[in-house]
């Protein structure tokens, strides 16, 4: 979840994931847990005919600045692709600063309004990250939003600069990869230390040297002005948008710099843009804590025995226990790779992310008590977007360079120690992993030449954010945090467990997020379902 950057290590995924606001395909992965299945929309349109473009709006297509009007002048040309969606490319400059330079074509993924004649537009999506493909976002509609949204928009998703299809950002070797998220995210030896050093190093180096000029400029602020070529590229004359985790804060960054161009937008899952990495890594520790004890909490009041314990401190000292035993001793799975420590924690962190998939997490701890790392293994590689023959998109490196051009702030290893008591007391189970992920940026090479802006959105059209009380990864008050930032922000709050509040199975959320969207109906600020 920023982006306050944060880490490196594989660790920071999640840290960083929503520290940025979030994170990281997180919205697609959650989308894909709640629905049991691989993501896919369970019935994509026929290709067999173009969907309809509407005329561009009058205006619409208006560029900033002279020298972007070949890019603000696209039109895109909609051709069949995967799964019976539509798909396109953009074209951006590489360099804001020099539009007469090298471009990035960035992928698109189209899923038509499924009633054409009643058709509000386009609404833009993003998964968050950051470095998650929106292509799969979008594709995924069927599962991340509701039908009277799919009836009326035309839902939009595309691969932000650097990441899926979109120039993708290479940073690390597979081998690497697997290597580095593996590795302990709070290493408690010195041989550990160096091994955790030597990858924010390497992670750093590799960069820059895999990348080339791309991995100067994949920050937030450069995608926030790619998102507004592809409005124009849509001929809509303002942006209506939805974005999850870190989608909230490539949202409230356009709405900045584009104030006058926002439509209806909706932040769920914020990430609070007022704080600084350590501040943003302490409550996100925080929030993976109560997460963790309301699903030990669960187990403790609900079955009969509770396979962790009779209490929920002995349940959270059984995980502790599991976790440093495999520190030790990694266990066996039947995916021809160890579980090590890495690994493990992942596999922990993910399913508290939708509650009513906690029994993914009981089955995978039972079956790691019982000497067999799989279902862990399993899934640590679905949040890191591992397949059995590598890995499917580069979220695991997009994440790290997009966080540390938006904010390169880190402290040495050496230092970590002395933030351990701070970090221990917001999660007494996971503060040293959120201790260690201050160190993330440390060996960051590149610089954005364009720096984050301080966001109030002032002038911008009434912009929904959506805070879940006990969301593990943007914690609750960042949602109540930007929303006030935001000088539009009107905040809506979910009571509830688990990674944003749509689609969650609130009607009260749903609906309002819905009539906004549908009938430009502004939620009450303070709004409580």
């Amino acid at each position: 979840m920023n982006d306050s950057t944060k880490r490196v290590t594989v660790a920071v995924v999640v840290v960083a994931m929503v520290l940025a606001a979030a994170g990281f395909g997180i919205a697609v992965v959650v989308s894909a847990l709640r629905s049991g299945s691989d993501g896919s929309s369970s019935s994509p349109p026929s290709p067999s005919m173009p969907p309809p473009v509407a005329a561009p709006e009058p205006g619409s297509t208006i560029a900033p600045a002279p020298d972007l009007s070949r890019f603000y002048g696209q039109r895109l040309r909609w051709e069949p692709c995967r799964g019976g969606f539509w798909c396109s490319t953009l074209t951006v400059p590489l360099d804001y600063a020099k539009p007469r330079g090298p471009t990035i074509d960035l992928a698109l993924l189209k899923v038509p309004a499924g009633d054409p004649g009643r058709r509000l537009g386009s609404l833009v999506v993003n998964p968050g990250g950051p470095g998650a493909p929106g292509t799969d976002y979008a594709a995924s509609a069927g599962l991340a939003f509701g039908a009277p949204l799919r009836e009326r928009y035309d839902i939009v998703g595309f691969d932000p600069r650097g990441t899926g299809s979109s120039d993708p950002v290479d940073c690390l070797s597979d081998s690497q990869l697997d290597q580095y998220i593996a590795s302990d995210p709070a290493p408690d030896t010195a041989a550990e230390r160096q091994e955790y050093a030597g990858w924010v190093q390497a992670i750093g180096r590799g960069c820059p040297a895999r990348s080339g000029a791309l991995a100067s400029h994949v920050s937030t602020v450069e995608a926030a002005r790619d998102m507004d070529v592809l409005r124009s590229a849509l001929g809509e004359r303002r942006l209506d948008y939805f974005g999850a985790s870190y989608g909230t804060k490539l949202g409230a960054t356009y709405a900045e710099l584009f104030p006058r161009r926002v439509g209806r937008f909706v932040l769920d899952g914020a990430v609070d843009l007022s704080i600084g990495t350590r501040q943003a890594g302490l409550e996100q520790a925080e929030g993976f804590e109560t997460a963790l004890r309301a699903y030990v909490t669960d187990c403790v009041e609900n079955q009969d025995p509770c396979f962790l314990g009779d209490s929920v401190d002995e349940g959270l000292a059984t995980i502790s226990d599991l976790l440093d035993q495999i520190d030790q001793d990694p266990l066996p799975t039947s995916l021809g790779r160890d579980l090590e420590v890495g690994n493990a924690f992942y596999g922990v962190v993910t399913p508290l992310y939708v509650r009513d998939y906690w029994y993914l997490l009981s089955q995978a701890l039972q079956q790691a008590m019982d000497g067999d790392g799989t279902t862990l293994l399993r899934l640590s590689d679905l949040y890191s977007s591992r397949g059995a023959d590598g890995y499917t998109d580069n979220s695991a490196e997009a994440i790290y360079a997009i966080n540390c051009l938006d904010d390169p702030w880190a402290i040495p290893p050496g230092q970590v120690p002395a933030q351990y008591a701070d970090f221990e007391r917001a999660s007494p189970t996971f503060g040293r992993v959120f201790a260690w992920s201050l160190t993330g940026c440390d060996g960051t090479r590149v610089r954005a030449e364009e720096p984050f802006p301080e966001v109030d959105a002032k002038g911008a059209a009434p912009i929904v954010v959506v805070g879940t009380t006990r969301d593990p990864a943007t914690p609750y008050q960042w949602a109540q945090h930007l929303a006030a930032q935001l000088d539009s922000g009107v905040l809506v709050t979910r009571d509830g467990d688990g990674h944003t509040g749509y689609n969650a199975g609130n009607e009260c959320v749903d609906d309002a997020v819905e009539g906004y969207l549908l009938r430009g109906e502004v939620p009450r600020d303070g709004l409580r379902c």
